[in-house]
């Protein structure tokens, strides 16, 4: 059975990071976040339709690379999307919610905003990382799946992971 293993967590927390580690350390593939390649090819601000856009093709990305995988790393997923939907643009559309509850996902390591933040052009809010670590904590709590939540700096934040996914035996 295919195992689908989510990091989330706030901006700047090193998400992107532990899943290009993991995915080495377990000699399988991992999938990059879509939202940042898209926005930053953008020469104009995003809008609410660039988000969905995002979503979907989020969406497709990592079906085709599941197909591939029996451990497949993914950086973010819809909940992030929901989140900013709903902060940003006060909505979010019933699609989304349905896939992210009909995705299938092994374990959320959830990245503590314990690292300094590190300016990037699509990073917008360093004020509101514990804001959006409580948010995201809750989304992934109501959906029942097992979390773990990262914590550490450079390497110990990987060995962390690495340590909770084979004491939880999933892979």
């Amino acid at each position: 059975m295919q195992k689908r293993i989510v990091v989330i967590g706030p901006e700047s927390t090193g998400k992107t990071t532990i899943c290009e580690k993991l995915a080495s350390h377990y000699n399988t593939k991992w999938l990059p976040e879509y939202a940042r390649t898209y926005i930053e090819s953008l020469n104009r601000p995003y809008t609410q339709n660039d988000v969905l856009h995002i979503a979907k093709k989020q969406i497709e990305l990592e079906e085709e690379l599941a197909k591939c995988n029996n451990i497949l790393f993914i950086d973010t997923d819809l909940i992030i999307t929901k989140v900013w939907l709903l902060h940003v643009y006060k909505t979010c559309p019933d699609w989304i919610n349905n896939a992210i509850k009909n995705t299938p996902r092994t374990l959320y390591l959830l990245c503590y905003p314990d690292l300094p933040w590190e300016f990037d052009p699509v990073r917008e809010n360093p004020q509101l990382r514990d804001y959006f670590f409580e948010w995201y904590k809750k989304e992934i709590e109501d959906l029942n799946i097992p979390y773990f939540i990262v914590k550490g700096e450079g390497e110990e934040r990987v060995k962390n992971c690495i340590e909770e996914i084979e004491n939880i035996k999933i892979l």
